[in-house]
């Protein structure tokens, strides 16, 4: 897998975050995030728009990963499994995709997230893919 330190395009958000990408090839992706307390919920743990910011983002790029003349990747549709707490402060989290099906706009995706060797969620995705111009 690709290793690198900067996202292949600048998404603020994701910058604001602190996620940090780790690599796409082949369709798979890895990110990961260091928890901080901003992170957190009033239950002191990953908020779920944290956990699911990371999973869309892997599977995005695992799908992209596939396709050097996308642009971008779009989500269309994404289900996500809250399996356990995602972690608290201090911990890192590690989110890995994999695109399991392509079409010539379509990619289908799955993801999982980790807190060290505890599986803290599952997700499966559909993108559009938008060729750059």
């Amino acid at each position: 897998m690709e290793k690198s330190t900067a996202f292949p395009v600048e998404i603020p958000f994701l910058t604001q975050l602190g996620v940090e990408y780790l690599g796409m090839d082949n369709g798979r992706a890895e990110v990961a995030l260091n928890l901080k307390p901003e992170h957190m919920n009033s239950w002191h743990v990953t908020h779920g728009g944290v956990t699911m910011t990371l999973l869309d983002v892997v599977m995005s790029l695992a799908g992209r990963s596939l396709d050097p003349d996308s642009r971008a990747g779009v989500t269309v549709e994404m289900k996500t499994s809250f399996l356990q707490p995602g972690g608290t402060a201090g911990s890192r989290l590690i989110a890995k995709g994999f695109a399991f099906h392509r079409s010539t706009t379509m990619c289908f995706c799955e993801a999982e997230l980790h807190d060290g060797d505890k599986l803290v969620a599952k997700a499966m995705g559909t993108f559009k893919y938008i060729r750059r111009l």
